[in-house]
């Protein structure tokens, strides 16, 4: 299961968004077609103002775009799996997690400390589409030394807003287990 990280009163501190800008951020990552009018009224601000702020988030970086989220299965693309690649580069060279961003069938490429060097979510039609893009396209690049693949079975929880708080019933998980 993927834990989420928790930003707590000194994060949220840190990246310089007041409470108005995090009730805008939550409308639109719970639904980014939310129109400018209800966002106003959620804040309580003229609309003028909030699409300013909205604006201002956008050239931040704060905001990185509105996306429509696709049901992977519906478009054929039925196996999930992780990859862990281990590469032949120095710490100072990213052509590896470069090349592996340009795999259409990549969602993510993160650089990871440990034995590998990536961890990549890939997602593929079949057991057979992963092992193509396998050998055909992560073993044609130079610099990757191996490959360790985990295909998910079933997913749990995949959410992709992030957790803004503030969170109620914070505390201990386990009583759910029980």
């Amino acid at each position: 299961m993927i834990q989420t990280p928790v930003l707590d009163d000194r994060s949220l501190h840190d990246c310089d968004l007041d409470e108005v800008d995090l009730e805008i951020v939550r409308a639109l990552q719970d639904n980014a077609r939310t129109q400018n009018a209800e966002l106003a009224r959620r804040v309580d601000m003229a609309p003028s103002a909030v699409l300013k702020r909205v604006r201002k988030l956008e050239e931040r970086g704060v905001l990185r775009g509105f996306r429509a989220l696709v049901s992977p299965p519906h478009v054929g693309l039925k196996l999930l799996a992780y990859v862990s690649v281990k590469a032949n580069e120095s710490m100072s060279e990213w052509c590896t997690g470069e090349a592996l961003a340009r795999i259409p069938e990549v969602q993510e490429v993160h650089h990871v400390a440990g034995e590998d060097c990536y961890l990549i979510k890939v997602r593929t039609s079949s057991t057979e589409a992963l092992g193509r893009l396998l050998r055909e396209k992560l073993g044609t690049i130079k610099t990757v030394v191996s490959t360790r693949s985990t295909i998910v079975l079933e997913t749990i929880k995949e959410e992709p807003g992030l957790p803004l708080g503030p969170f109620e019933g914070d505390g201990d998980v386990s009583k759910d287990l029980r």
